[in-house]
Parts: C-alpha cells; sequence; structure tokens
C-alpha cells in the first residue's frame, strides 16, 4: 500500500508544519459547507474548461455535474476548478499560439492541487491535445471527457455541419455562385447545437487517438454532444477516476512507441485532420515518443481510408457513431495494430475491440476489401524545400495536382495575403502554385490555420477549385485541396521557404514524396545573406514561445517541458 498522502492531505502546503497546513486547508474547505466525511474521501479534481467564449464547450456545466455523480456514487470526493479555455475562432493570432500555454497552466493545476486522480474535460481542437500533454507531464492519472460532435442540420434538402460545409459555401460565394443574402442564411445553419465541429476535423480526430491511446472509452470518441449517452460516459468517467486511486495507470504508460503507432493507423485510416499529426507528435514527445514523418509515410502506405466522412467524405460524426464507430473501425484495422496496449483499466486492445458481433454499417465504415482509398490519408514529403519534412492530406486533395512543376507566387505573412490574394490585377494563373510563408510555429501568426489558401476571386470567378498551395501552418482538419502544410524548417527561423521569391519553380511530387525549390545554390546563398529574422516580442507569453518553441516535426511544444 502506498504511503502517498491522499485526498486533502495530497500536495499540502508548506509553512514549515505540515500538520498545520493540513488543519488550514481543512478549515478552509469546511467554509465551503463540507462534511469531514467528504473531506476524509479520495479526491478527483475535474478539468473544467467551459467557456463563454467557446461554443464547443457550451456543455461543460452539465458534464461537469455528471462526473461529479459518478465521483461521488463510486466513494470519491469530486473538486471541479477551471482552467484556459481555447476555441478556434475566438483566439487572436490563433488557438495554436496558445496550446502550449493551456498544457503548462494545466498541468501546473494538476500538480499543485490535492488530487488523486482526475476528469480532464474539454473538446475543441488544441483543447484535447493541451490536456493529454499536461497529464503526461504532471503524471496525475487522468480520464479523458470530450464534449462530443454536434448534430448535423437539415437545410433545403441537404444536411450541413461545420466546417467542411462553411468552407465550401464561402468558396462558392467567394466564386459568386452563392448569393450575400444566401450565405448570410447559411451562416445560421452550419452549427445549431453544443458540440465540436460534426466532421472528421481536428476535433473529432484527435477524441478517436485519445480513445485508441486508453485514455477513455471507444464509445465516447463520437457520441454526439447532445445524447444522453454523453452524460451517462461523463458519470462513468468520474468512477473511472476513482478506480484509478485505488489502482493507478500512470499516463506517460498509456504513450508508447506501440500505442503511438496505433493511434497514428487511425488517423490515417479516418482520413482524420493534418493538424493530428502534430498534436499527437507534442502528446508522444511528453513521454520521450518520437512521432517520425518517415515512419507515418511508412504507415500511410500500408493503412487504408475505410471511414466515409467529411471532408474526404460524405457522412458526419453522428453516423459514424451510429455506424459502430471505433469498436467498428478497430476490428477492421486489428491485423495492423499492436493488440497488447492497455487502457486505464489495464484491459488490452484486443479486449476493448471485442470478438466481432458488434454491429457495422458498411456506407460508413467500409470492410478492408473495399476500402475508399487502399492507402492512408496523410503523406510526408522532403526536398531541397522542406529538409525537415512537410505534410499533404492526400485523401483531401485533386490527384490531378500530385505531379506538378510551375511557377510560385508568394505571400510573405498573413497581412500580405490578405491584401493582395483578391486583387483583380493579380498575376496569377490557375496552373500556379501559392505559397504562404511566414506563418509558422515561431511567428507572430502563431502557426495559424492558414494553410487553407483561398483560391484567387478572380480564379474562382472562372471556376478553379483547386490549386497546389504551401506554407508552413496548418489549415483546419474540416478544409480540403491540394495543400502542403507544416514545412520544416519555417520561413521564421530561415528555413528554405523563407527564401523563396515570386517567379522560383517549385516541383512537387507525391509520387516520389519531394517538394523542391528550384533555384541554384548560388542564387540561395546571395538571398540568405540578405536575411535577417524577425525582432523577438518584448515580453510574455509572445517571447517565451519565440524562445522555445519547436519546429512542427517535433510537435510545436515547447522545448523546455518535453523531457
Amino acid at each position: 500500500m502506498s504511503d502517498t498522502p491522499k485526498g486533502l492531505a495530497n500536495r499540502s502546503s508548506n509553512y514549515g508544519d505540515r500538520e498545520f497546513a493540513l488543519y488550514l486547508r481543512r478549515s478552509f474547505a469546511k467554509s465551503m459547507g463540507y462534511s469531514q466525511a467528504m473531506l476524509d474521501k479520495p479526491v478527483v479534481g475535474i478539468a473544467d474548461t467551459g467557456s463563454d467564449y467557446n461554443n464547443c464547450h457550451r456543455t461543460a456545466p452539465e458534464l461537469v455535474e455528471a462526473v461529479k455523480r459518478g465521483v461521488l456514487a463510486a466513494g470519491g470526493l469530486p473538486l471541479a476548478f477551471p482552467t484556459v479555455s481555447l476555441c478556434e475562432p475566438s483566439l487572436n493570432p490563433c488557438s495554436m499560439h496558445y496550446r502550449n500555454l493551456m498544457a503548462l497552466d494545466t498541468e501546473a493545476m494538476l500538480t499543485a492541487q490535492p488530487m488523486d486522480a482526475a476528469v480532464l474535460v474539454g473538446g475543441c481542437d488544441k483543447t484535447v491535445p493541451a490536456q493529454l500533454m499536461a497529464a503526461v507531464s504532471s503524471g496525475t492519472p487522468s480520464v479523458m471527457l470530450v464534449t462530443g460532435p454536434m448534430l448535423a442540420q437539415s437545410f433545403e434538402g441537404e444536411r450541413l455541419s461545420a466546417c467542411t460545409d462553411c468552407r465550401r459555401y464561402w468558396a462558392r460565394y467567394r466564386a459568386g455562385d452563392v448569393s450575400a443574402e444566401k450565405i448570410g442564411q447559411i451562416e445560421g445553419k452550419l452549427a445549431t447545437t453544443a458540440g465540436t465541429c460534426g466532421v472528421m476535423g481536428t476535433a473529432s480526430t484527435m477524441a478517436c487517438i485519445a480513445a485508441v491511446l486508453g485514455f477513455m472509452p471507444l464509445e465516447a470518441a463520437s457520441a454526439p454532444a447532445v445524447h444522453a449517452d454523453r452524460l451517462r460516459i461523463a458519470e462513468e468517467a468520474g468512477a473511472q477516476a476513482v478506480r484509478l486511486i485505488a489502482k493507478p495507470m500512470p499516463p506517460a504508460a498509456l504513450v508508447t512507441k506501440e500505442s503511438v503507432e496505433n493511434a497514428t493507423r487511425v488517423l490515417l485510416s479516418l482520413g482524420g485532420s493534418t493538424n493530428a499529426v502534430v498534436h499527437l507528435a507534442a502528446i508522444a514527445g511528453r513521454a520521450g515518443i518520437a512521432l517520425d514523418l518517415d515512419r507515418l509515410d511508412a504507415l500511410s502506405e500500408t493503412t487504408p481510408v475505410l471511414v466515409d466522412l467529411k471532408p474526404t467524405g460524405e457522412g458526419y460524426m453522428e453516423d459514424f457513431h451510429a455506424a459502430g464507430g471505433m469498436q467498428a473501425l478497430l476490428w477492421e484495422l486489428r491485423d495492423l495494430l499492436h493488440l497488447d496496449t492497455p487502457d486505464l483499466d489495464g484491459t488490452p486492445l484486443r479486449a476493448r475491440i471485442g470478438d466481432g458481433t458488434h454491429f457495422v454499417d458498411r456506407r460508413i465504415i467500409r470492410a478492408r476489401e473495399t476500402p475508399i482509398s487502399p492507402v492512408g490519408g496523410i503523406v510526408t514529403l522532403r526536398g531541397s524545400l522542406a529538409p525537415d519534412g512537410a505534410i499533404l492530406k492526400r485523401s483531401a486533395a485533386t490527384p490531378a495536382l500530385f505531379e506538378t512543376e510551375a511557377r510560385c507566387l508568394v505571400f510573405d505573412g498573413l497581412e500580405d495575403l490578405a491584401r493582395r490574394i483578391d486583387d483583380p490585377e493579380l498575376d496569377v494563373t490557375p496552373q500556379d502554385i501559392l505559397v504562404l510563408k511566414g506563418a509558422g510555429p515561431r511567428s507572430p501568426a502563431g502557426m495559424p490555420e492558414a494553410g487553407y489558401l483561398p483560391i484567387p476571386k478572380k480564379l474562382a470567378r472562372q471556376g478553379v477549385k483547386d490549386m497546389v498551395r504551401i506554407s508552413d501552418c496548418r489549415m483546419s482538419g474540416t478544409a480540403f485541396g491540394t495543400i502542403v502544410l507544416h514545412v520544416a524548417p519555417e520561413a521564421a527561423v530561415g528555413g528554405p521557404l523563407a527564401l523563396a521569391q515570386t517567379g522560383d519553380r517549385i516541383r512537387l511530387s507525391v509520387k516520389e514524396r519531394r517538394l523542391d525549390l528550384l533555384v541554384d545554390e548560388a542564387e540561395l546563398a546571395r538571398r540568405r545573406a540578405g536575411w535577417t529574422p524577425a525582432p523577438a516580442p518584448a515580453r510574455g507569453w509572445d517571447r517565451l514561445v519565440h524562445e522555445q518553441v519547436t519546429q512542427a516535426p517535433l510537435g510545436a511544444d515547447l522545448a523546455f517541458l518535453r523531457p
């Protein structure tokens, strides 16, 4: 039996008199009306990310209450506490800039406050990776509880749900196919219930990854936010946390080379978000595990895409849940997985998957013999423009553009992009390659979801739907197109992307996994001699990020937070 103090005695303050510290802590706790019997129980902390700025977390209050029921019924004392809450549309410069701040805040609260286990309530894109990073670094046994996806809304004969449909209609609006009145109507139909984006975007991809890593039950990855099932899952999360007190499972024990490879297989088979690559690298990095981009590419060649959801297919997350969800998908992939990886209860993945008697709807989750694609959704590129790697989501791209050599049109940062992209005099053709630089993790932009460069309006109105686009930033998991992302090293640290100029020729070859800037070495040397980095921010979080953030292949984490 461990001698580590439990409950309120855990992580006691130290005033030089430990008995007084506990006496003081109990005294203040009693001011909130707790009885001594309650204060004698083991404590489950509940990280509450509810915020009026975060629509994805609108159900956080009722989820917290359901967790509390589960904790109390299992014999624990639930204590909720607030942390940083991240919502993509609400933050400037972008939510990714604050993912590591949330991870740092959550880790500090998990390690500083009296708790024996924790339930992490979150859902929106950067929240789940931030919370898992914090759990691994803190060592506090933790259950993940995602808020769940929103439901699709029927509108004029078709179903809509943020944010793939949002981007699709906005592209049509830019092209002149949709009126201002219609786009205003659609604005109120894209997100009509609580929950995260209803497609296989970043939030849902990360929920599936959290489940296969073992931090929550498989069905918890897909149950819609507004279903009663979600509240029952929350109640079970509270009970699970109490079980962890008697039989702890350190978070790092769930993040192993084998479990990370399982998560990578799932990401590829889902046709999941490219953002999951950088997030999984960060989570794995906290456990001392590398997510190797070349290994990702090798796995992609032997992992089929089996899930027919937007943005790479047609369905929505509610369809995936009803079709059998993660259990059905993992059953199809079972021969490709490491089946001995445990969950929080120590149950191996093979037992969690079951015996194959589950229901599956083949319209949404395909059999291995009839995949949507025989190969995975994401590939790795390297070359003179991306020596340390870049990625492309081929499952959401245009195959006719996979082998392209063309002139490039370069935008030097987001302001330059916004200022020029719709200029009627812009010198651009459908065959050109659009390049955005200065938007990576170290840049003032903070690695935003700007990689989905808009098609120049003059081309969109000619019917152009896709072009090759390249950047050192990210794109939304709900986006689509022939888009090269996470170019490393980024422009802000002097990577080759910093030297690219309008008129240069670039060669993309998905077949050869190459991305090359076709400029001779002498000219690049001349340009490099004239390149100077942007000055460091003066203070605060921006300064810390500038000094410590790693490149995308290492997860864009802060270097001093990695082991």
